[in-house]
Order: C-alpha cells, then structure tokens, then sequence
C-alpha cells in the first residue's frame, strides 16, 4: 500500500520533472535556488527554523486554471487523494491594473505532520464567466458551452482519485496508473488551439483564454522554496533569465521574515499550432507558463496582517507620490518605525502564530507562573517557535499573473463583479473551503495548552478561556 503521502510526495517529483522537460528555464531556477539554500544552510545554524532543510529542497507549490465549478470539484478529487484540502478564497478580480477573472483556492495538506512530510500546494483558480466587468451575456453562453464540452479529468483518474481518498493510498499498480494519468492531466496538450477563439478571450483577459481558449487544462507555473530570494533573483539575471519587475510581498528588512516573497521569471513563447479560421494549421507561439520561487515567513495572526495590510498600502501611497522612489527603500522604512522587530515582540503582541514549549528546567525562584503570554516568554517560562506560513496573499499571486500576461486586457468598472466568498466557493466545490487562520490558531493554541499545563500554570490557562475582542478574519484576504 502507497500511503497518501507518498503519493503526494511522489506526484510533486513527477510534475517538476515533466515541467522542466516542458520549460527548461524552471530546470535553471531548481539549480540555482538549490545552490542558495546549501549556502544558506552551510553559514546559517538557524536557517532550518522555518522548515529543515530537507522539506525546503522538496518543497512546491503548483499553480492550474479551471474553468466550472464541475472542473473544480474534479481537480478536488484528484488533490483530495493526496492529502490536500481547499484551504483560504483569494479574489483575484479587484487588482489595481489588468483584468484576471477568477477567484483561487489552494489545495495543501493541514495536519503539521503532513506539511513536515512534504507540503505541495496547487494554487487553483476558476474562471468567473458571469462576471459582467469581464464577459457579456453572449460571450458568457459562447464560453460555457465551450467549457461544457470538454473534459480535463479521464474517468479512470478520477475512480482511482476517489479510491485513494477512501482507503487513504493505494496499493503499488494502482498507485503507478493514478500517478501517470494525474500527470498527464496537468501536461500542456499539442492539440491545435482555435486561433480566433483564443484571440477573442485574449482580448478580455489573457487569463481567460489560458482558460476557456483550450480544450485542457496544465501547470501555469510551478514553484521552488529559496532561504534568499534576493540572492536569487540577482544569480537569475546573471543566468541571462529575464526576472519580473521586483520581488512581491513584504520588504527584505533586519526583522523576522513573515507571510511570502515571491517572485518569478517572465512567461517564455512557447511554440504551439493552431487552427486558422478556414481550417488550415499554422505555427505560432503562446506566453502562458513561467517559473515562480518563493520565500516563506511566519504566519501572521489577523491583528498582524492588518498591520501588514496597512504598511503596504502605505508603501503604495509614498510610492503613487514619488515615482522615482525606490519601493523596497520605502517599504523597509516604514517596516523599521511599524513593525515588531524580533520574534518574542510579534508573539507577545500576538501579531504572528508560534507553538509553544515549557522550559521545564528553569532555575526555581518560588514564583507561580503568570497570567499574561508576554510575561511568561520574557521570565523564561516559555519559548516560542515560528509557524512557517503555508498560504498565499492575492495581492502578490495577482501581481505576479499580471506581470506574465501579454496585455491588462478590458474591465468594465461600471459594472458590480459577480459576488464571491468561502461560502458560495465551498458550495461549488461541495466541500468546505477551510480558513488559514483557524488552522493555525487551532495549531499554536493546542501547543500552548499543553505548555501551560506542564507549567501547572492555571492563571494563564484561565485566561486563555477569557473572551477577547481580537479580529476574526472574514475569509476574503486581501
């Protein structure tokens, strides 16, 4: 019997290596952000706090595009056999330049054990073909029933899938085949592609025809984990890859890494055929697929991303003021003056979620141990340890689409957007979109528990069953 990890893990290895078959210049990205992190670990004794070392080397996210909710539940099935559950909503729609029609979950596991044993992600996105910003009633019914006709996912795939998730793995034959049709579902297709079908949705939205201008779906991108993404976008551009604009996210500053830094190489033509409207084959190229690298931080609480939130909108403000500014210079400013500097402060601040661990040897001074988190970590009571942060921020995913696409496309903003969330995502799904918050909350407050009962501290474990007024996330992230 293959267990569900294994097969997760063994898939990941799978889909990289046919995507650097498919996109040599990923197969560079692999090599140099390989390079930084046994650099990084060789000179860091700390460089394993936010993951070892070998989690870091095996770690991917994946990106696809799916165009219904029935496509939807399909690619859940199929990831549901991994291990991997929806987790998180992301509205991509809302960005400041470009037209991106869809809104985004990300399937990943969610037990620690499971994250530690190989935590791939698919950040997956459907098409939203209502949306009146985007699509007109005509083109809508023109794109459904183009959706409707085609089918991403064989029968016998999605069998095995369900099989899989009943019996968590499968047994060796059935394992192989699972694994070699999941591939083959996520491989770029050499079927013609309907030039003049693809160019109508190109207009709208380059996203949309990646989407609904093809019969099948495959891997937009796919993503390394570096300990240096600055190091590696500089060693990349020395490579000769053209990188996007600047690296997304939070600024590289002295304090604690948090949330995700990501960047990617810009999206190379790929030579593909296509069906002329009098029916003759031609050759040409499509700018589709590219390769993304990330950085992972700490998880921030919701109090800590709205302290995130409000720096990077304030970033934006300083920056539309002064365009000759250097943002990174900006950003790092402001981060200096509004942001905890170490690990202890975003803790005690409950900015950021740690588990926790007794110090059970410490010197005995007669004292009871207190009530308040900030109190215990600072007497020594306590230490805290950094959960890695295992989900996206729609704002750097739409930024870094927008970067791979060939034009900003059309939105009409005096129309309202088809409304979106968790709930309506879940229900296309038929199964629960799970909130990142709560799964990190529920990890620091178990661990915190059990330190504080080993601590036989029952004040602060009082006080931890004390209501408090703290923000509760929404499920929409901005």
């Amino acid at each position: 019997m293959i267990p569900t990890w294994r097969l997760r893990a063994a898939f990941a290895r799978r889909l990289s290596d046919m995507y650097g078959t498919e996109v040599p210049a990923y197969t560079t990205l692999l090599e140099v952000a390989g390079q930084i992190n046994d650099e990084v670990a060789d000179r860091d004794p700390d460089a394993g706090r936010l993951g070892g070392i070998h989690r870091v080397t095996a770690e991917r996210h994946g990106a696809i595009r799916v165009g219904t909710p029935a496509e939807l539940r399909q690619a859940a099935q199929v990831f549901a056999a991994l291990g991997m559950r929806p987790v998180g909503f992301y509205d991509l729609r809302d960005g400041d330049i470009g037209a991106v029609p869809v809104v985004s979950t990300a399937f990943r596991p969610i037990d620690p054990d499971e994250l530690d044993r190989n935590p791939f992600r698919v950040f997956t996105s459907l098409l939203t073909t209502g949306d009146r910003r985007f699509f007109d009633p005509d083109l809508e019914a023109r794109l459904d029933a183009f959706l409707a006709r085609r089918r991403l996912f064989p029968p016998e795939l999605l069998d095995l899938a369900e099989r899989a998730e009943r019996d968590h793995g499968l047994d060796d034959p059935a394992a192989e085949r699972f694994l070699a049709l999941a591939v083959g579902a996520f491989t770029l297709s050499t079927e013609p592609v309907d030039r003049a079908w693809y160019a109508e949705l190109e207009r709208i939205s380059a996203v949309a025809a990646d989407i609904g201008g093809v019969t099948t779906t495959h891997v937009n991108h796919l993503t390394p984990r570096v300990l240096d993404i600055d190091a590696l976008y500089r060693r990349m551009g020395e490579r000769g890859i053209t990188m996007i604009d600047r690296i997304q996210g939070p600024p590289r500053w002295a304090g604690p890494d948090v949330l995700l830094r990501q960047t990617s190489f810009r999206a190379l033509a790929e030579p593909r055929t296509f069906r002329d409207p009098d029916g003759r084959l031609t050759r040409g190229a499509l700018r589709v697929r590219f390769g993304e690298v990330e950085a992972r931080g700490i998880a921030l609480t919701p109090g800590g991303r709205a302290r995130y939130d409000a720096l990077m909108a304030e970033t934006d403000r300083r920056t539309a003021d002064r365009p000759d500014a250097d943002r990174q210079a900006t950003a790092r400013a402001l981060w200096e003056r509004g942001f905890p500097r170490t690990e202890t402060e975003l803790a005690a601040e409950r900015l950021a979620f740690f588990t926790y661990r007794p110090v059970t040897d410490r010197p005995r001074d007669g004292r009871r141990p207190p009530a308040a988190l900030a109190d215990l970590l600072a007497d020594g009571w306590l230490t805290a340890h950094p959960l890695v942060y295992e989900d996206f921020l729609p704002r750097s995913a739409a930024g870094i689409f927008h970067s791979n696409l060939t034009g900003d496309g059309t939105r009409d903003p005096r129309r309202d957007g088809t409304p979106f969330d968790a709930h309506r995502l879940s229900a296309a799904l038929d199964r629960p979109v799970l909130d990142p918050f709560a799964l990190y909350a529920e990890q620091q407050d178990r661990s915190l528990r059990r330190a504080l009962s080993a601590l036989h501290a029952d004040a602060a474990l009082r006080a931890l069953d004390t209501p408090t007024t703290a923000p509760r996330s929404q499920g929409r992230y901005r």
